[in-house]
């Protein structure tokens, strides 16, 4: 899996691209590293990443080996925008889940060092009810010593109970690889590149 391009930054869902292809989303809060977790996952810069929580805005379409798109939602909970943006942003994006059925699963993406906030506990809520398959990913792994990672894996199911660690969750570090294999390895088997 090494093909990525750019394809367009969304900001109203009438701009939504025409074909209709399967769609993984990546989902969390801002600051969780979405951006970054592409860019280590494609070795490339692609995706631009900044240390200001809140930079990505527009909903970002990724086109992964012509076969399927990667879709970058702007992330929740960043606290220094207004409220009505915050509002405007959620509604924002529980309509793009609602208008677009080719989403095949969301990747949720959660700081492997901090419990769950309750907006990720939402969306953990919104997924379900939408009967969107969901994998979690706890990121930022490298930052936690050998202890703490078994301590992250058993509070995460504390929140989570349907969580099973190699299945629908896993660490995962930018800085040191850990768990790109096993992502790369559930986007081929899903979309048999």
């Amino acid at each position: 899996m090494k093909k990525i391009e750019f394809i367009k930054p969304v900001y109203n869902l009438t701009e939504l691209p025409k074909q209709n292809l399967p769609t993984v989303v990546l989902c969390g809060r801002s600051n969780v590293g979405k951006s970054s977790f592409i860019n280590s996952l494609f070795n490339t810069k692609l995706a631009k990443t900044s240390s200001h929580p809140g930079k990505t805005r527009s909903i970002n379409y990724y086109l992964v080996e012509n076969k399927f798109f990667l879709v970058d939602l702007p992330g929740f909970g960043y606290a220094k925008v207004s409220k009505s943006e915050r509002d405007a942003w959620q509604h924002l994006l529980e309509k793009y889940f609602s208008l677009n059925k080719n989403i095949d699963l969301a990747v949720h993406i959660i700081d492997s060092r901090h419990d769950p906030m309750q907006l990720d506990i939402e969306l953990n809520e919104f997924l379900h009810e939408q009967n969107i398959p969901y994998f979690i990913i706890l990121n930022k792994s490298d930052k936690l010593k050998q202890s703490e990672l078994a301590s992250a894996r058993k509070q995460i199911t504390k929140f989570f109970p349907e969580l099973i660690y190699g299945e629908n969750m896993l660490f995962y570090s930018t800085i040191k690889g850990t768990g790109k294999k096993e992502v790369v390895k559930l986007l081929t088997s899903l979309f048999l590149i």
